[in-house]
């Protein structure tokens, strides 16, 4: 069974020490028998320099996974600058919308060298609420 670490903000596992303090959009979700999981966040805004996107990482358990320790695959997912430039125009994202249009994926320097296995399906609206979806291949 695979566990999924989500993290964003900072380097280190989520469940490592002296982090359970913090407010870092943390977590760790169990997958199914099927190898899926899910689970809800906010969307980011855009920093200076850097695509929106969401850390991940895949273990081999959850002991695993709430120490950080021996990841399995570690990636980001891009989200796309359709979804991006609708969630930008509300209220709190406003640094964002220059930020981003400062940006390509071809110029962010992670997902420069390419993007299409990084990239998320997205479905939903502001109103209701995104989903992000993307298939992630991890071969033993």
């Amino acid at each position: 069974m695979a566990e999924l670490a989500s993290f964003a903000g900072r380097s280190g596992a989520p469940g490592r020490a002296g982090a359970t303090s913090q407010n870092y959009l943390r977590g760790v979700r169990a997958a199914d028998g099927g190898g899926l999981l899910t689970f809800t966040t906010i969307f980011p805004g855009c920093y200076a320099g850097r695509w929106p996107h969401i850390h991940f990482e895949v273990y081999s358990g959850l002991a695993a996974a709430t120490s950080g320790r021996n990841s399995v695959a570690t990636s980001q997912l891009a989200l796309p600058k359709a979804s991006c430039d609708d969630v930008f125009e509300t209220t709190g994202y406003e640094a964002s919308v220059n930020n981003l249009a400062a940006l390509s994926l071809a110029s962010d320097g992670v997902f420069r060298d390419g993007v299409s296995l990084q990239t998320a399906a997205m479905t939903g609206t502001v109103a209701a609420g995104y989903e992000a979806s993307l298939d992630v291949t991890i071969t033993p």
